[in-house]
């Protein structure tokens, strides 16, 4: 049993004060650190309600609220230290070059990157920190990071009540959804650079 499923065990063995609390704070900390599991606790918790242990609408609003103070600490982070501190240090997963390729898509795209950052897997985290290295305006931002959450934590705690209440079950075809949306979104986003990439390459070409 792999520590994620340890954890979950262990989850599931709460009150549900508690179990609210776990799922806010899962979701503010994988925001912060990516390799915590958040989305997979998220669907743990849309199960929990399809058997009745917890109620949809405080699963619906931690999980949110947690996303979104995740997004914004970073956004301040980002802010606070600026676009030096990041880049000298690279670290392992707030990488330069992650931060330096965010930035050139806010030039062209800006708040816009904002409203879309829980749907894109890898970058997200990235994209706070570049939010505030670039001093977007904090309300505009709060706001469309709070679009994002809600829509992202309603689509998938819907998908996780959907499945069934057989946790093994639901547990295995989350793995599934996430993985192919994971691969189908990362596979557009190269499709979309290489477009770019080459739209760039072609202008080069007939300039001269």
């Amino acid at each position: 049993m792999g520590y994620v499923d340890r954890f979950l065990d262990f989850l599931n063995t709460l009150p549900a004060v508690l179990m609210y609390l776990v799922l806010g704070v899962s979701a503010f900390v994988e925001n912060v650190f990516p390799p915590i599991p958040g989305d997979t606790i998220t669907a743990f918790g849309a199960f929990l309600v399809g058997t009745h242990r917890l109620s949809f609408f405080w699963v619906y609003l931690v999980t949110t609220v947690g996303s979104l103070l995740g997004f914004l600490f970073l956004f301040w982070i980002g802010k606070a230290l600026g676009r030096a501190f990041f880049l000298e240090r690279d670290y392992r997963f707030f990488k330069a070059k992650d931060i330096l390729r965010v930035e050139s898509w806010f030039q062209r795209y800006g708040y816009l990157l904002i409203t879309l950052n829980r749907f894109f897997p890898g970058v997200r985290s990235a994209i706070a920190v570049a939010g505030g290295i670039s001093r977007l305006g904090i309300l505009r931002v709060t706001l469309l990071a709070l679009i994002s959450c809600s829509v992202w934590n309603l689509v998938w705690i819907l998908v996780g009540y959907s499945l069934g209440s057989n946790w093994a079950v639901v547990r295995e075809k989350m793995a599934s959804i996430f993985l192919h949306y994971n691969v189908a979104v990362l596979t557009f986003l190269v499709l979309l650079v290489g477009f770019f990439v080459l739209r760039k390459w072609i202008l080069k070409r007939r300039e001269r």
